[in-house]
């Protein structure tokens, strides 16, 4: 058969794929334990002008207090409350110089044993924490940054929800976007693996999903612009925010935008605005490119 006639075959065989995941799906009745696992990737960014030495050292101090492992266990609570996850153990650490992890191992169902994790002691917590559900986690990790000569500073969060079973990671995405306000999130969602029903078909889906935008809150929604890379037959979602106003006094650290010359003030927004197009598409300018 002509390449261009198996094209076809395939290229329809997508689409009759797509056409029948868009109907709504009937509750399976399975043979034991759900076996797909569903992982939800986060990464939100943070962008911030600090013209000095000191301004950057503050900013990251800052930044590294506001989400040490502290705060991180906290924020990683709540998602295990919205997702209805129990945590059975967490592990969290702190870094020099800067930097925080936490891992949570989760359950579906609430246990009636008491939650296992790390005693809580005297010294400072790490700022990385981890929780762990059974046959499910929720890590997070801060990635304080900046660059010598440079005064634009990042901060990036990463956020990773895997869950097995009846529990969807995809509940606790307004929650970890309102929580970190990010200037920029690259968000990833995958359904691996597969379950089988009584008759021993396999399953390698158990819920309709056109677009993670459509999990999204409408006062996200109206935030930020998206765009979305899909590819349905995979069960690979992937979708890119940044926001749509930009108001200079919100990402100065330790300055007014009224202490800065009008003319600075446009060349420092237009290196802000870059820095966030950059990392919204993955990729420098043009013309810093070399051939």
């Amino acid at each position: 058969m002509p390449i261009d006639a198996l094209a076809s075959l395939a290229f329809a065989a997508v689409k009759e794929r797509i056409a029948v995941t868009s109907e709504p799906m009937p509750k399976l009745q399975l043979q034991g334990f759900n076996n797909l696992t569903k992982t939800l990737s986060i990464n939100l960014y943070n962008v911030r002008y600090a013209s000095t030495t000191e301004q950057q050292k503050r900013y990251i101090a800052s930044i590294d207090e506001a989400y040490n492992a502290k705060r991180l266990t906290q924020i990683l609570d709540d998602i295990s409350r919205i997702i209805g996850a129990n945590i059975l153990n967490i592990a969290r650490q702190d870094y020099e110089p800067q930097g925080a992890s936490v891992a949570m191992l989760l359950s579906e169902e609430f246990s009636a044993s008491e939650c296992l994790s790390d005693i809580e002691s005297p010294r400072p917590l790490p700022e990385t924490v981890l929780c762990h559900l059974d046959k499910s986690h929720i890590t997070a990790h801060t990635y304080p940054e900046s660059h010598p000569g440079n005064d634009i500073n990042t901060f990036r969060t990463d956020i990773d929800v895997s869950t097995c079973g009846r529990i969807s990671p995809l509940k606790a995405l307004n929650s970890l976007i309102r929580n970190f306000a990010a200037d920029v999130a690259i968000i990833d969602y995958r359904v691996r693996g597969f379950t089988r029903d009584l008759s021993g078909r396999k399953h390698f889906i158990d819920h309709p999903i056109h677009s993670i935008q459509n999990y999204l809150a409408k006062d996200i929604l109206e935030r930020y612009r998206m765009i979305d890379v899909n590819i349905h037959q995979e069960h690979l979602f992937h979708t890119k925010m940044i926001l749509k106003s930009f108001e200079l006094n919100n990402y100065l650290f330790g300055i007014d935008k009224q202490d800065i010359p009008v003319h600075e003030q446009a060349e420092i927004e237009r290196r802000l605005q870059q820095e966030m197009a950059e990392i919204f598409y993955g990729e420098n300018p043009h013309q810093d490119l070399q051939v």
